[in-house]
Formats: C-alpha cells, sequence, structure tokens
C-alpha cells in the first residue's frame, strides 16, 4: 500500500488563498500591489507547473523584494526549492518506489544540509511575517491560511526530503488545524479546504484497528468526504484547483477510479505541455486500468487501454521536446514504462527498460540502483535466472537506497516470483 502521507505532500503547492480579511485594521497589500503581486504569482506557479524551476525563482524572488512584510515571496521561494528537489530527486512522480516498505526504509539518499537551512530559513521568514499581521489582526483569514499552508509545506518537506516522520505529522495536523479555523471565519475561503479534504481522506484510509485508535485520540476521517472536498476545490478554488485536480489524479488511482484519474492527467498534460510527469501519470491510470479490464474479462488479451499506455510512453521517448528541455528525465521515462510492461506481464521488454533507464547519461543514482533491482525481477518473471542473479549483484554494488540491498540478496536466495504491481 502506497505511504498515504506520501500522497500528502508529493503535489501540495503551498499556496495563499485569493481571499483576504476584510476585517484587518488595514490592508495588507494596497490594490496595486496585490495586483502586481497576483501577476508574479500567476507567472511563478505557471512555472513551476511547467518544471520551469529557474522562471519560478525569478518571480518569486522578485516577489519578495518588492512586498517585504508579505510572505508570499519566502514562502513560494520554499515551495519551489521543495518541489524542484524532489524533482531532481525523481520523487515527483505518484508510484515511483511503490509501498510503504521500501518509502519508509531507512537506507536512503540523504537530504543536502544547504537545501535543508535554506529551506527552513525561508519558511521562517514566511512564519514570522504571518504572525506579525496576526498580532495586529488576529482573525484575519489570509495570515491564518499562510500559517497552515507553511506548517503543510514543512510536514512536506520533512516528510519527502528528511524523513522525520513524526515531525511530518506534527506539522501535518497543525496546518490542518490553521486552515479550520480559517473555513469557520470564512466558509468560502475553498483553497483552505484542500488541506482538510486531503486529511480526511487520509485519516478515512487508515487501516480498522489504526483508525479505532485514530479515533479515540481524535483524529477522524471520511474517504467519502475527503474526497468530495478535494471535488468542490476544483471548482470552487481561487488558486489551488489544479493542484486540487493532481491530487485527485493519487486518489483516484489508490481508488481504482483509473479512467477518472487518467482524464485529469490527460487535460492537465494539455494546459501545462512542458509536464511529461502528467502524461505518466496517465500512462500510469491508463495501465491499471486495463489490468482491471483483463482481470474482469478473464482474459490476457492486450486491450486498447494498455495500447494507448504503452503508446505513450512510446511517444514520450521519441519527444524532442522533452529531449530538449528534460534529457535527464528519460531515466523516470524508461523506469515507468518498465513498470507498466510488468504489469502486462511483458517481462523480457520490461527488463530492457529498466536496465534503460539505468544507462541514461546522468541517470538519478537512487533511481538507477532500483532500476537494476527491478530488472533483475523481471529476469526473473521472464525465467532468466542467470541473467536476473546478475542484475542482483549490480543492485549490491551500487549505493543502498530503499533498502535495495536486503531485497537484492532476498533475491539471490530465491527467485522472484510475483508481479511487483
Amino acid at each position: 500500500m502506497k505511504s498515504l502521507i506520501y500522497l500528502a505532500m508529493l503535489f501540495m503547492l503551498a499556496v495563499p488563498g485569493a481571499a483576504f480579511s476584510q476585517s484587518a485594521p488595514s490592508p495588507w497589500l494596497t490594490g496595486a500591489e496585490r495586483a502586481k503581486f497576483e501577476a508574479l504569482r500567476v507567472t511563478g506557479s505557471e512555472a513551476l507547473f511547467n518544471l520551469d524551476y529557474e522562471t519560478a525563482r525569478k518571480s518569486f524572488k522578485e516577489m519578495a523584494l518588492a512586498f517585504p512584510n508579505y510572505p508570499g515571496g519566502p514562502q513560494f521561494l520554499a515551495d519551489s526549492l521543495w518541489i524542484e528537489t524532489l524533482y531532481k530527486t525523481r520523487r515527483l512522480q505518484s508510484s515511483l518506489y511503490g509501498g510503504d516498505d521500501t518509502f519508509y526504509s531507512t537506507s536512503d539518499d540523504k537530504a543536502d544540509p544547504q537545501v535543508v537551512d535554506q529551506f527552513r530559513t525561508l519558511t521562517r521568514q514566511a512564519r514570522l511575517l504571518a504572525e506579525a499581521r496576526l498580532k495586529q489582526s488576529p482573525r484575519d483569514t489570509e495570515a491564518l491560511y499562510f500559517l497552515g499552508a507553511i506548517e503543510g509545506l514543512k510536514a512536506s518537506f520533512e516528510e519527502a526530503v528528511e524523513r522525520r516522520h513524526f515531525a511530518a505529522l506534527k506539522d501535518g495536523s497543525d496546518a490542518v488545524d490553521r486552515h479550520r479555523e480559517v473555513i469557520k471565519l470564512d466558509p468560502s475561503y475553498h483553497d483552505a479546504e484542500i488541506t482538510i479534504g486531503l486529511y480526511d481522506f487520509t485519516v478515512g484510509s487508515l487501516p480498522l484497528p489504526v483508525k479505532l485508535v485514530a479515533g479515540v485520540v481524535g483524529f477522524r476521517g471520511s474517504k467519502k468526504r475527503g474526497l468530495a472536498t478535494l471535488e468542490r476545490v476544483t471548482k470552487e478554488g481561487s488558486w489551488v484547483r489544479d493542484e486540487a485536480r493532481t491530487l485527485l489524479i493519487v486518489l483516484y488511482t489508490r481508488e481504482k477510479r483509473f479512467a477518472e484519474a487518467a482524464a485529469i492527467a490527460r487535460d492537465l498534460a494539455a494546459k501545462y505541455p512542458p509536464n511529461y510527469l502528467y502524461r505518466l501519470e496517465a500512462a500510469d491510470a491508463l495501465v491499471l486500468q486495463a489490468a482491471q479490464e483483463r482481470e474482469a474479462s478473464h482474459t490476457t488479451a492486450t486491450t486498447t487501454t494498455e495500447n494507448e499506455a504503452l503508446a505513450t510512453f512510446d511517444s514520450l521517448l521519441k519527444d524532442k521536446a522533452v529531449r530538449n528541455t528534460a534529457a535527464r528525465a528519460f531515466d523516470l521515462i524508461h523506469f515507468k514504462y518498465g513498470e507498466a510492461l510488468m504489469t502486462a506481464g511483458q517481462y523480457d521488454r520490461a527488463a530492457k527498460e529498466f536496465l534503460a533507464a539505468a544507462d541514461v547519461a546522468g541517470a538519478q543514482q537512487g533511481l538507477a540502483t532500483m532500476a537494476h533491482l527491478y530488472a533483475a525481477r523481471a529476469l526473473d518473471l521472464a525465467g532468466k535466472r542467470s541473467d536476473a542473479v546478475t542484475q542482483y549483484r549490480a543492485v549490491l554494488a551500487r549505493p543502498n537506497v530503499y533498502d535495495a540491498h536486503d531485497q537484492a540478496q532476498s533475491g539471490l536466495k530465491e527467485a522472484f516470483k510475483k508481479k511487483l504491481i
């Protein structure tokens, strides 16, 4: 089961809602300042969605200089730093590295101390500015929203980058509390509901024994209510509609609503063409939908849905725009193609794609390690035991990430006997 905390941090861009308090003693930004801020926000946010981190940083630095008493600049800079870090480490893709057993492993690449220090400095600046505003106006919904967004962003970074799970849980809970305060003060502040909806879904998805314990200490949720809340944000939110839609791709996939997940991913891919990750998400959903269709029809035949998914990977590998702007991304594309072929039962082809991922020039080292491991499993399933052993040994010669060495040792003792997905 994929980590629900990981789902929570994958795509949530912690951005302030468009509504702002009318009860404040004076406007935080004048009308002209807010117009300039909005122009910079749009430019920077679109750049983030398009994986253009340089343009995003430029817009947010200008924002921070133009509005030194407003938390938007440092918070957006922290956002972009977090997202770029995920991208560079190939963690900005929902199914990568699979389940909780690997995500919570202790053997993993460590966070860059300079990145951690920079992130903490930026979030501290944003928090102090929001708190200063609340001292002037304790019921300022915009300032309360910022505080919740900052706590949520910290939780995301702690979980995804630093692997500080308990710190992430605490800050995530604080973020939800802040945003519930916002909704009590202003029920129309729908951007705050993205945090609340995701929290509801997460707690509602806990295994029953865990959910009962969580209920005793006051944590209650509902998957149905959480999804409904996020769906409302996609229609009535001001600034976070696409963030909510991105989350729904992940949650719909988890709920086996694959066609709906693929439809949203296609729409976002069309809106943000440079972001090839949306095309990967669409292909992921289609592969799983095809597997579901085969199971329902009790056939092993290739389906139209599966052909569409595999064609998406082929088109990405041939896409000159992707090659020109994100050549290093081909490690991830080959890797995801291998996963899709594994799900389709095409183990020889899957092994070739995993090895191609490891061979990409500049391939991310953790991803390359996992590619060798997955290639070994695919070769085992293809009945090529000697080739699989070679790949398991290759894993042991590489840096140990996500407990890959333990998994490789297991593979050397006994051939992998079941599908990865």
